[in-house]
């Protein structure tokens, strides 16, 4: 199973995981939502501070033996260098043991050779893909290749829909 995962933050912060069979799915399995206090405020290259909580709370609804892998609303590494973003910190925290992919809207300053760019649809704004635990080209190819004709697969862009709920 592959969980796709986004936090809002409202006066409290919503997590919002879907999990979904394989890469060719385009129908979800589950759909868990957590509400939490959140106590650090986004600090640019700190983000993991803010978001790793909530992710890990979520996360605990699921059977982690089944999970393949998770992506993530943001990057997984911030630079060249390897500098931790928050998907590597989730990848620390579950042992190393699940890949994760950071699929992010915006690009990070530092972020270059660490990411690839990748244009779906007939969007001329990039999503920018990370990863760690999977190989790179794989990730964005992967995310690219996601049931869905706009810049944003659908069934992330549902995780997204669903965190912005009230």
């Amino acid at each position: 199973m592959i969980i796709a995962i986004d936090v809002h933050y409202r006066e409290l912060a919503k997590t919002v995981a879907i999990s979904f069979k394989d890469w060719e799915s385009e129908e979800v399995m589950n759909i868990k939502q957590s509400f939490s206090n959140y106590s650090s405020e986004y600090i640019s290259g700190e983000f993991y501070k803010r978001e790793l909580p909530c992710i890990e709370g979520i996360l605990n609804e699921f059977n982690k033996t089944e999970i393949e892998l998770i992506i993530i609303d943001g990057y997984v590494t911030l630079n060249e260098e390897g500098k931790f973003g928050l998907g590597a910190y989730l990848f620390e925290k579950l042992n190393s043991q699940i890949p994760i992919i950071g699929v992010a809207k915006k690009k990070f300053s530092e972020a270059s050779n660490n990411q690839i760019k990748i244009y779906r649809g007939i969007s001329k704004n990039p999503l920018f893909i990370t990863s760690i635990g999977i190989d790179l080209k794989k990730s964005a190819y992967l995310i690219k290749n996601m049931k869905g004709k706009y810049r944003i697969p659908d069934l992330l862009k549902l995780v997204d829909q669903k965190s912005k709920e009230k």
